[in-house]
């Protein structure tokens, strides 16, 4: 049996006053940089997780909580490290609780202030972002399109912004995603407080079919692409990418059943589209398609139609690993024995939490890689067994198949157990006596092949982080490099 983890105790006192910690705080004194976001604050090193007082939230899988679990994710930590580095370890720097804050009211849901004329965002919609002007025309004349006028706090200056409105099914404005309107630099862009993120900007239209966007401009720019008989589609941006909007459109209108997500090409993008896709399936929408742009998004694919320079897509670099990872792995199981599963795997998943541990990921990566191949071997003995028989490119090909880059978020340490847990569950079943059914076999070789694919997610993991590290080394290295030379330039002259 596997020793799942060692017990430490800590006082309910401890650990209340770990949970208490304020986040913000905290992540400052580690040298995180912390972006302002309403009410919360974002980090600089990960745009989906905001942190708010003792809290946090990952908008990008759902999943939040407090400052004992984000410590453990965030910084590859188990409880009882979390804990200590929360209470100031052995130095006894405490970090301040949490103030306690009266529950803040929501504001009413406001449209912003609308400007006289439109002439500032048809401007920059039309020349900065090249959407067609009878396109444009069409979403100003339903009233989803304005330009806003807003005072400062001081009263002295004014600022505009295009508005991109939602309204509910009874024509009552609900929400409304903010742009502003400057053409140089990066232009401010958000949420209006108190919106409601179900009633996001969108178009109905007659036909079955719903294009997914994250933002707006992403939208009026997929049609400015594609116009013909527009009108007959749906539309939805989901401002960023909660799923909320794009239920509630499927909610209020059945005949929705052809759905494309046409979100962004990049990580993130790739991410939030996995984790949709498992969404419109599990509530049904078997027929949902993914459309992605050649380029980063569909406003520089429209860059790119006019003649002007794109940003490139982004590929999701766990992605890029998979597929040489998932190869390997399968042919290196043809060569494996199965033979006496719990002493093997007992012995490399202690050796791998140790390596681990003490940061050597090469060897907890071969450790990782010696049990995914094992249990791969396992799963073609069962099939054996059968009579059947699998070819390394199909268990290649269902390995890829079943990772999702969204599913491999969580920190590496936090996955030891619940990897130690499913082996117990595996090998208990494997070593039950008498004959197996054919049932019984198809569902052990099924577990084993879940095994695999939990360690393909780790393997996939470490080379991804590695291969970032590198990307970002030779990007500081390369940026070194400009410098010197402008400075060198400068001296010369």
């Amino acid at each position: 049996m596997f020793r799942i983890t060692q017990y430490i105790h800590f006082t309910d006192d401890q650990k209340l006053r770990a949970n208490s910690v304020d986040l913000a705080e905290f992540l400052r004194r580690q040298g995180e940089k912390l972006i302002p976001s309403g009410r919360d604050k974002r980090l600089d090193s990960d745009h989906s997780i905001t942190v708010r007082d003792n809290q946090w939230y990952d908008h990008a899988t759902g999943e939040g909580g407090l400052a004992i679990d984000f410590v453990q994710r965030f910084y590859d930590l188990s409880f009882p490290e979390a804990v200590t580095r929360l209470l100031g370890g052995e130095r006894g720097e405490v970090y301040a609780p949490a103030r306690e804050k009266p529950e803040a009211v929501q504001k009413p849901f406001v449209l912003p202030p609308a400007h006289s004329d439109m002439r500032k965002v048809y401007a920059y919609l039309l020349q900065k972002r090249l959407i067609d002007r009878e396109v444009l025309s069409a979403f100003a004349h339903d009233k989803l399109i304005y330009e806003s006028c807003e005072l400062s706090k001081d009263g002295k200056k004014e600022y505009h912004n295009a508005v991109f409105v939602g309204f509910d099914e009874h024509g009552v404005a609900r929400h409304a995603h903010k742009r502003g309107l400057y053409t140089e630099g990066k232009s401010y862009r958000g949420n209006v407080e108190g919106c409601d993120p179900a009633y996001s900007f969108h178009y109905v239209g007659a036909s079955d079919r719903l294009y997914v966007f994250e933002a707006p401009i992403d939208l009026l720019s997929f049609i400015s692409l594609y116009p013909a008989d527009w009108r007959e589609s749906s539309y939805v941006a989901l401002c960023g990418t909660p799923e909320h909007a794009m239920l509630k459109m499927l909610e209020l209108h059945p005949k929705l059943r052809s759905i494309a997500l046409c979100l962004d090409h990049d990580e993130a993008g790739i991410e939030a589209t996995g984790r949709l896709s498992d969404i419109l399936r599990n509530k049904g929408y078997v027929n949902a398609s993914v459309l992605r742009p050649q380029n980063k998004d569909w406003n520089e694919d429209l860059k790119a139609k006019h003649g002007l320079s794109p940003q490139p897509a982004e590929e999701h670099p766990q992605l890029t690993a998979c597929a040489d990872i998932c190869k390997r792995l399968t042919v290196l199981s043809g060569e494996a024995k199965p033979e006496h599963p719990e002493r093997q795997f007992s012995g490399l998943l202690t050796q791998y939490r140790s390596h681990l541990h003490w940061g050597r990921f090469e060897k907890a990566a071969d450790c990782m890689e010696q049990m995914a191949v094992l249990s791969l071997s396992f799963v073609v003995r069962e099939y054996r067994q059968m009579g059947d028989i699998t070819s390394t490119d199909h268990m290649c090909a269902v390995l890829q198949s079943r990772f999702k880059p969204y599913q491999n978020r969580s920190k590496l340490i936090n996955r030891t157990d619940e990897l130690a847990m499913k082996l117990q569950s595996v090998l208990a079943r494997g070593s039950a006596e008498g004959i197996r059914s054919r049932e019984q076999k198809e569902a052990l070789a099924e577990a084993y092949l879940d095994v695999a694919l939990d360690c393909a997610k780790v393997l996939v993991r470490l080379e991804a982080d590695t291969q970032k590290q590198e990307q970002k080394q030779t990007g500081m290295v390369m940026q070194g490099k400009h410098e010197a030379g402008q400075i060198a330039g400068m001296e010369m002259q």
